[in-house]
């Protein structure tokens, strides 16, 4: 059971810590942005057909840029802290004091989805005021937000999946970013694939839970369907993550 006194109590330090770091947090929050407005100044003149839909790539790369933001706050990062923590020592000396792992882990999970979600609603202003892109409302929003939640959860599972493998603090940023920057252009956050992207992109994108994720973020900005179905794949492997990482994960240096 997780304690959720405790939890809230580490919460708050692992908040101050964060916030402490000014130069971690101002990349964390200026690479969506920065590549929201690269990408747009590039590529953002142009329309394209999406699932029978006209899309404006302005609006398109908002929603895009949501999903990153989410991506790297509950996976690259996360992954990321954590294998370094374990390599220190850190996690090894939280079991011997009286704060619960469980608590601990717990803390780190919700404190990165408080940031995945300042991300969103950031990317999202920032949209909206710069583009005139359209933001979710009424039902689509509360389909966003369950999207929002579960991508949340799964990718946190996944991060904590993936650093129970890699070897040493120094491979993790290596191997963390070679598991998400292919999906992240296989999946069109980062270049639209439209209606007629070749087969085989869109068969292997279909296989992660990245596409499936962007796919259910985007519908709440460019009016697509939306599809219970990719909530389905990206809790699948949210649930394979988190078997994974119950098998895998444990707090004892690798150095």
């Amino acid at each position: 059971m997780i304690n959720l006194r405790r939890t809230l109590y580490q919460l708050r330090f692992t908040n101050l810590a964060y916030w402490r770091n000014p130069s971690s947090a101002l990349f964390t929050f200026a690479f969506p942005l920065m590549f929201l407005v690269i990408f747009t100044a590039l590529l953002g003149r142009h329309t394209f057909m999406l699932d029978g839909r006209l899309v404006h790539q302005t609006t398109y790369y908002v929603a895009a840029m949501a999903s990153y933001g989410l991506i790297s706050a509950c996976y690259v990062n996360l992954a990321m802290v954590m294998t370094f923590q374990r390599d220190q020592g850190i996690l090894k000396r939280v079991q011997g004091t009286p704060m619960p792992s469980m608590a601990y882990l717990a803390a780190r999970v919700i404190h990165a989805l408080a940031v995945a979600a300042l991300l969103v609603v950031l990317t999202a202003a920032f949209g909206r005021i710069v583009y005139q892109a359209d933001l979710p409302t009424g039902m689509a929003l509360i389909r966003f937000v369950v999207m929002f939640l579960v991508g949340a959860l799964s990718f946190s599972a996944m991060a904590f999946a993936v650093s129970s493998i890699i070897p040493n603090a120094d491979a993790a940023p290596a191997l963390v970013n070679i598991t998400i920057m292919p999906l992240l252009f296989l999946s069109g956050i980062f270049i639209p694939l439209g209606d007629h992207a070749p087969t085989w992109v869109a068969w292997v994108g279909k296989l992660f839970p990245v596409r499936h994720f962007a796919a259910g973020m985007q519908s709440g900005f460019l009016g697509t369907a939306f599809n219970w179905s990719d909530v389905g794949v990206v809790a699948l492997w949210g649930a394979v993550g988190l078997a994974v990482a119950a098998r895998r994960f444990d707090a004892e240096p690798r150095v």
